[in-house]
Formats: C-alpha cells, structure tokens, sequence
C-alpha cells in the first residue's frame, strides 16, 4: 500500500500537468499578493483544583497530560487554556495565496510564549483533472470531521475528550502528502488517502527513543503512518448532512520516559472514525448544528518500564482497546449569538498486560455548555462551563472538576473559508 499511494500520487501530478493548454499555463506576478490573516486567542480560566494538581489527574489507562504543561521526551507542551487565570494560547499567522496556475501554498504559524510552532506548510494542486487533488507538506489529516479543523474554528475552547486523549492537543497533524478524488456525481462523494511521518505524541510515532547506539526502542525512517477515508454529503431542503468513514494504521514509539514513573511503549496502532454532522439553515445567519463522531483504537505492543536511571525493568505485552465519542449540538438565532452543550465519554477501556485485565475504569464522561457572542466575524467572545467527571489523581480515585473559560478570539486580515 505504501508504494502505491507514492507512486500513484506522482503519476497523477505529472498527467495532470501534461494536459493542461499551453494558453492556461501564463501567469501575471503582480497578481501574486498572498492574503495574511492574524489572530489572537487568549481567556481566563478559573477550575475547582489547582494547578499543581490538575497537571497530575489523567484518564485512567488512557492518557495523561490533557492539562495543563507536560513533557514528551524532550518536547514540553501546553494545553490551551493551561493554567488558572489568564493565558495567552497563541498568536497565528497564516498566509495563502496561488503560486501559478498549478498551485496554491498555504502557512500558519503558531506564536506562543513558548516559541515558534509551524501548525501547517502545504502546496495544494489546483490544475489535475478527472476531480483528483494532491497535497504536500505539513498539514492537518482529513482523518474524521473535527481533526481538519485549526483551534478558532471548533464550536468549543477545547477539543474534545475522545479526539485529545487518543491523538493530542494537535490531532493528526503531520507532514505527508495527501491524494484525494471527487467523483463527478450529483452525491457529493470524495475518497482520499494519505501517507504521513507518523509523529504524534499520543498514538503514533516512529523516533528512536534513548540513546541511539543502544536504545530503549528502535525507531524506523520514511513515512509510518497511512489514512484513509471516504465522505459523502447531500442537502434535504434547508438540511445539510455530511457523513464519513476514516481509518489510520502506523507504528507507535510513545516516550514516557521523562514521567515520575518512567515507560516507552512500542508497538503498532490502528484508529476508526465515524462522523456525522448535520446542519439546518433557518435564514443567512439562524442555524441549528449537530455533529458527532465515534472513534475506536487498537494498540498490540510492549510496555517498557524503566527505572529512574532510565533501565530497563520489565517489558509486558500490552494491548489497548479503547473507544469514544461526543455528541454536541449548537443554535445561533442570529449572526451575533450561539449556544451550544457537548456531551464526552470513553465508554471502552480495556487494557490487557501479559493477558490480565487490568480492569481500568469505563464510562469516563465529561459535560460542556458554552454561550458566545460576536461583535464581527472577526472577534469572538465565548463562555464555556465544563463538568468533568473522567479524570483519576494518582491514586487511581476518581476526581470531580469544574472549569470555567472566558475566551477571547479576535482576526485581522484576510482569512480562507472554512469548510461545513
């Protein structure tokens, strides 16, 4: 499959090209002015634990480090809205424009206080025929309905439990190439496919981990993660719908070995998706939007446990089976206002080490409303109230917490449409 995706993919750019008249092919630099855009997302966060403690509660055998700063071998990240009190998540700037006939290049960039972050970098085709479309660079995966989305554009301040405790703040956002094709039906219908580097902090990944000439775990070159998906949408009257099937498979090197408890897993791991989403227009700007998606993840590999001094004490056959999902519905009556409720659970959490059950904790939910207000469609002000009843502390007991977001989202500049 992975010969095929590249090859197919270089064939498709080069007849493309080829057929494209000569007339079609100029190209006038002064029309070479890429649109910039500027935004600027910051809130105030009040919880009903410190942060000192939330930095320590996680799903059990799930995931860690949802909130809050955490550390990933050598990278150290944030959440947004990481801290009690005010945070400033990130400044993005983003920049888009044609290059030639042939092609359109896209960048954002993520500004924190941290550093510089490169979100996304991509040339996209614009010339090949017969509905085909190509992708290369650094990018968010089609993979499901939310991953392709950037932060300012999600109907909450955060992302939702199944969605950042399987794949990360960030989601599937990797470096690749994409190949995508329309069918030339009335049913709108697109299937693509996807090769990646495979380097996500939660699920995937293909670094060697430890020291190289004697390492923990061996990591593997070239592109290690594969995405498939098939989509389909249609209109019922004022109704949209637009439904999907996705599915990843790559390798997975997860470095814990910075943790109190240091661990590496290594293995390979297998992500389905369904999503749905359904949205009724009642005028130009009065809606009603509903959008679920459900997503099962099966890892088969080893659990490496380390000592302080970063040795290795034992190795179990670990194998993970576990699933998600959210729910959330939003209302705008006008093109001021909106308000919508969100509902988060794990229902599947079964974790086998060396064939025992380790029984970890099922039904791991989490409940949000939020109101928001819009001056513009260029500055956003939101209000989001989470109950969130999944976390465990370290003793494994379950922990209750309440979180309360004012955020601010504000854009200059001239941005891209997004997507339904």
């Amino acid at each position: 499959m992975k010969k095929i995706i590249l090859s197919t993919a270089c064939a498709v750019l080069a007849f493309g090209m080829d057929t494209i008249p000569a007339e079609k092919r100029e190209f006038s630099a002064s029309k070479f002015v890429p649109d910039i855009s500027l935004i600027i997302d910051a809130g105030y966060v009040q919880r009903s634990k410190k942060d000192d403690e939330v930095a320590h509660l996680e799903l059990d055998g799930v995931a860690h480090g949802l909130l809050g700063s955490h550390s990933h071998g050598e990278h150290e990240h944030s959440t947004y809205n990481a801290s009690n009190g005010f945070n400033l998540n990130y400044a993005e700037l983003v920049l888009s424009s044609s290059v030639d006939p042939f092609f359109e290049m896209n960048g954002v960039f993520h500004y924190s206080e941290g550093g510089v972050e490169i979100e996304e970098a991509y040339i996209t085709s614009t010339a090949l025929d017969y509905g085909v479309r190509a992708r290369v660079g650094k990018f968010n995966s089609n993979f499901g309905y939310l991953n392709e989305q950037h932060h300012h554009y999600w109907d909450f301040n955060d992302m939702p439990l199944v969605y950042e405790s399987f794949l990360g703040m960030h989601g599937i956002n990797e470096k690749g190439l994409q190949l995508q094709y329309t069918a030339p039906t009335d049913l709108y219908f697109m299937i693509g496919i996807e090769a990646l580097q495979g380097e996500n902090e939660q699920m995937f990944g293909n670094s060697t981990i430890g020291n190289v000439e004697d390492p923990i775990a061996k990591g593997r070159d070239g592109a290690t993660l594969y995405v498939a998906y098939a989509k389909t949408a249609f209109d019922i009257g004022n109704t949209a719908f637009l439904t999907g099937l996705s599915y990843a498979d790559g390798i997975s090197r997860i470095d814990h070995s910075a943790d109190e408890e240091p661990h590496v897993f290594v293995g390979d791991s297998t992500l389905y998706g369904f999503d749905f989403t359904a949205k009724h227009n009642f005028d130009s700007y009065s809606f009603f939007k509903l959008q679920t998606e459900v997503l099962y993840r099966d890892m088969d590999g080893d659990l490496i446990k380390l000592d302080q001094n970063l040795a290795v004490v034992a190795r179990p056959k670990l194998t993970k089976e576990q699933a998600g999902a959210y729910i959330q519905a939003i209302y705008a009556p006008n093109r001021s206002w909106a308000a919508g409720v969100r509902y988060d659970t794990i229902f599947k959490n079964d974790v086998v080490a060396n064939g025992i059950n380790s029984n970890k904790k099922e039904g791991l939910d989490k409940y949000s409303v939020m109101a928001e207000y819009k001056t513009s469609e260029f500055a956003r002000f939101r209000l989001q109230y989470n109950h969130n009843n999944a976390l465990v502390n370290e003793d494994g007991k379950r922990v209750n917490l309440d979180s309360l977001i004012f955020s601010a989202n504000i854009a200059i500049g001239a941005h891209g449409a997004h997507a339904f």
